[in-house]
């Protein structure tokens, strides 16, 4: 029998009123992709901590080809071969690439740096993966996708032995994660054990041998992958049959609360949609085709070129955030890290100045804490997690938060931009009721997503949106997966190359 490359016995870690993991039994073998699996908040980011030697376990022993190791450090993780791509990027961003390739251990004559050598190997390693990036390119210019290249092309340049990945394709297009999976494949070839985290089923019969799911902290089972179908995946995850994710949504659309007409804004062309109370707009299209952007010009976060955008009857063109937010509209970024929430504060401390400033009376700081335990009841944040930071919280939770922050306004208009990437299918569910609610109670509700299904399901209508432009307007009974993709591609045309390439992933 083959002998692991990694193993953990009886892994735990506790934290004051939380057991975040509880001993844990876990194998990586040579030359394999071992899949973690389970929903936010089951112990898979910190068991991936404790590998990564960004934490130390309470309990138990983490072992390297056999040997009991105890790791103080990352560096100590990355001195045994064990490299790791955390979903949160550790790359500097007023750094060019190949400097954050490198970052620790330059190459050089003794203290002295050899940038041109330096240079030269970064891209020989991006050319190697496959990876079209410039090495000399400041990180801050890059797309999140290419940065997550980057982070990949980093951990090559060690010993590497062990590679984790979490969540790796949540920013990818799908010819990206085509390249991700040739790499995985090559360094699977070399022996390279991968430990994979995603909640992605769909992904994991193309590149896993076996999968250990984990519930609430503790190890479910682990099976070879080819024996698992994705119902019993999630079945096994959330410890209860998924079979109705998405809600019907019983409302009829009622009157028009926002008209977009001629809408013009950097690497948006010619946008006209009308959206009704009640209703819920699906907004599909490849990354960088514009459908973030439109919506971003309509609530005033980028300037608005021509056309004319309004909401109940009042023209808010050009209008400042601040007042469309005050008029009763609400969008809900798809970067929670950076424009959604802040990390060092607890959920009640995001969602306060969210509830003092909804325009109703003043509240008591007791009032204000009453408050927002219904709307973390509500959106069904555990009691546990509420006193810690957000950073310290998983994907899935941190998204609760930031939905709760919506819930925090009393808005005619909730634009969700990617609402669910990274979290698990348990988390989608509770989030999908919430929209469902939303659009019942009479809200005009807009959702953008890279994810056909979610879009198919929830929308009474859905905008396609390529190089810029609204290719398709598709009723309920026209949503269909191939007939959202014929419309993936239309509209090319010769203004629509204006936003630079490298920032199409950000302006998607």
């Amino acid at each position: 029998m083959t002998s692991p490359l990694l193993e953990t016995r009886g892994l735990t870690k506790a934290y004051p009123g939380v057991l975040a993991l509880n001993a844990v039994d876990f194998t990586l073998l040579p030359g394999e992709v071992h899949v973690l699996f389970g929903e936010n908040g089951a112990g898979k980011s910190t068991m991936i901590s404790l590998l990564a030697g960004a934490n130390t376990p309470t309990e138990g022993e983490i072992r390297v080809r056999g040997v009991p190791v105890r790791f103080a450090s990352v560096a100590d993780a990355q001195a045994q071969g064990i490299y790791t791509v955390f979903q949160e990027f550790s790359l500097i961003p007023t750094m060019t690439v190949a400097q954050n390739m490198f970052l620790g251990h330059e190459p050089g004559p003794g203290p002295f740096l050899a940038p041109g050598e330096m240079r030269r190997r970064a891209a020989a390693t991006l050319a190697e993966l496959g990876f079209a990036i410039d090495p000399g390119a400041t990180v801050a210019r890059l797309s999140r996708a290419q940065q997550q290249m980057v982070e990949i092309a980093k951990a090559m340049q060690g010993a590497l032995s062990v590679l984790i990945l979490d969540e790796p394709t949540a920013s990818l297009t799908d010819r990206e994660v085509d390249q991700l999976f040739d790499v995985v494949k090559r360094l699977k070839a070399e022996g390279v054990g991968i430990v994979y985290i995603s909640h992605r089923v769909h992904e994991f019969e193309r590149i896993a041998e076996r999968v250990t799911v984990l519930r609430d902290g503790a190890r479910i089972g682990t099976a070879p992958m080819a024996e698992m179908s994705e119902e019993a995946l999630v079945d096994m995850m959330a410890g209860r049959e998924i079979r109705d994710i998405y809600p019907q949504i019983a409302r009829t659309p009622g009157a028009v609360v926002l008209e977009v007409e001629g809408l013009a804004a950097p690497g948006v062309f010619d946008a006209s949609f009308t959206l009704r109370r009640g209703e819920v707009l699906g907004v599909a299209g490849l990354v960088g085709s514009g459908k973030s952007r439109l919506f971003r010009a309509v609530m005033g976060l980028a300037p608005t070129l021509a056309g004319t955008v309004r909401f109940k009857g009042q023209d808010i063109t050009r209008a400042p955030t601040r007042r469309v937010v005050k008029a009763g509209a609400w969008y809900l970024s798809p970067d929670r890290k950076h424009e959604g929430l802040i990390l060092a504060e607890t959920p009640f401390g995001n969602l306060r100045m969210d509830l003092m400033l909804d325009g109703g009376p003043v509240l008591s700081l007791a009032a204000l804490r009453r408050r927002a335990a219904q709307i973390f009841g509500h959106v069904e944040l555990p009691e546990a997690y509420r006193r810690r930071t957000v950073a310290k919280l998983s994907g899935g939770n941190q998204q609760k938060v930031l939905f709760g922050k919506a819930f925090g306004h009393d808005a005619d208009l909730y634009i969700f931009d990617e609402p669910t990437v990274g979290v698990d299918m348990g988390t989608r569910a509770a989030l999908y009721r919430l929209i469902a609610e939303l659009a019942e109670a009479g809200k005009a509700v807009v959702v953008i997503s890279s994810d056909l299904p979610e879009v198919m399901n929830l929308a009474h209508r859905a905008l396609v949106l390529a190089n810029g432009r609204i290719t398709a307007r598709l009723e309920r009974e026209e949503l269909s997966e191939d007939a959202i993709l014929r419309h993936f591609f239309d509209g090319a045309e010769p203004g629509a190359a204006t936003v630079a390439p490298e920032l199409q992933g950000d302006l998607a």
